[in-house]
């Protein structure tokens, strides 16, 4: 008798512990007034953690506490000695290579924010699956159709407009995707919700989804979109939204026109929104992957966003082009 005694009063016990354990959780997230999660607010994406897992970090899937210090200083006395550095003179029939330093067509460190810290989990790539931290290898026909797109660029660098990438022509944000990667700058979402809309603005070129939550079917197959066709839900806590009809202009990383995308918010504290992508285009990769962004709470606004200076960039994309063809 004594025995059932103790043991229901170990049951209740550990009720009342779940059932108040649950309730502080439940309180930690911020909701809104219609008792959803609420994810509203400007979210900073900066990290120096990368894409892919260095192939020099093997299967390390984290960095030690030190590894990372370190790796963060680095960049912090990067950036300071770049800030005091003389000018990098170039001539005007130099390199325009946009990834040598110091070239006409690459940015100096000041106009870059790529952030100083790593993610918090100190993962060593942004990529979560495969275990290999890295992008998975191309198929054959997304190898075949990659190197047919660098032939024609090769070929027909700027005869008009629609040779340069929809980043060029500010129509999206190298960034702002979808999906979200961290790049050099303009690195803020900013989130907006209604009980049956969610909208996701990207600080980069201010492109703005609209995702209806009321399980809407997606537009028609032949009705394609440079940031496709948004539709969203509920999973517990987390909002799933998922994306298709993309447009074949696009190519983001060579994908196909077919490609599906799967991203999650969850708000993980007052601070944290965990921000998760899956990719899936058959066509172009062996398999599915997946990556995982903390996002930070920014309490900053954001400005107006003007994509080339002057706005004029084309312009002299394409006027340069004719003179060189003289």
């Amino acid at each position: 008798m004594r025995h059932r005694i103790l043991t229901s009063l170990l049951v209740s016990v550990v009720t009342l512990l779940s059932i108040a354990a649950g309730s502080v959780g439940a309180q930690t997230i911020p909701r809104t007034s219609w008792g959803q999660p609420d994810l509203q607010g400007i979210w900073d994406f900066r990290t120096i953690t990368p894409l892919e897992r260095p192939r020099s970090l093997s299967d390390q899937e984290f960095l030690s506490a030190e590894e990372a210090a370190n790796l963060e200083q680095e960049v912090i006395s990067r950036n300071a000695d770049l800030a005091v550095r003389a000018a990098q003179r170039t001539e005007v029939t130099a390199s325009v290579d946009r990834g040598e330093e110091g070239a006409p067509g690459f940015y100096n460190n000041f106009w870059l924010d790529r952030g100083t810290r790593t993610v918090g989990t100190r993962r060593t790539s942004l990529v979560v699956d495969p275990a290999d931290g890295r992008i998975p290898d191309l198929t054959t026909e997304g190898q075949q159709v990659a190197d047919e797109r660098r032939v024609h660029r090769e070929a027909h660098p700027a005869d008009s407009w629609v040779d340069r990438s929809a980043y060029d022509r500010c129509i999206l944000g190298f960034n702002a995707g979808p999906p979200i990667t961290p790049g050099g700058y303009n690195q803020n979402l900013q989130l907006f919700q209604t009980q049956d809309h969610v909208v996701l603005v990207t600080e980069m070129v201010h492109t703005a989804r609209v995702v209806p939550l009321d399980r809407r079917p997606p537009l028609p197959g032949d009705i394609r979109q440079w940031s496709g066709d948004s539709r969203g839900h509920w999973d517990g806590d987390t909002l799933v939204v998922e994306t298709t009809n993309f447009s074949a202009q696009r190519g983001w990383r060579g994908t196909s026109a077919n490609m599906t995308l799967v991203e999650r918010f969850t708000r993980a504290d007052d601070s944290t929104l965990l921000y998760s992508f899956t990719v899936n285009d058959p066509a172009t990769w062996t398999t599915p992957w997946t990556a995982e962004i903390p996002m930070r709470l920014n309490d900053l606004t954001l400005f107006e966003y003007a994509c080339h200076e002057g706005n004029h960039s084309m312009t002299g994309i394409l006027g340069g082009a004719r003179m060189d063809e003289r």
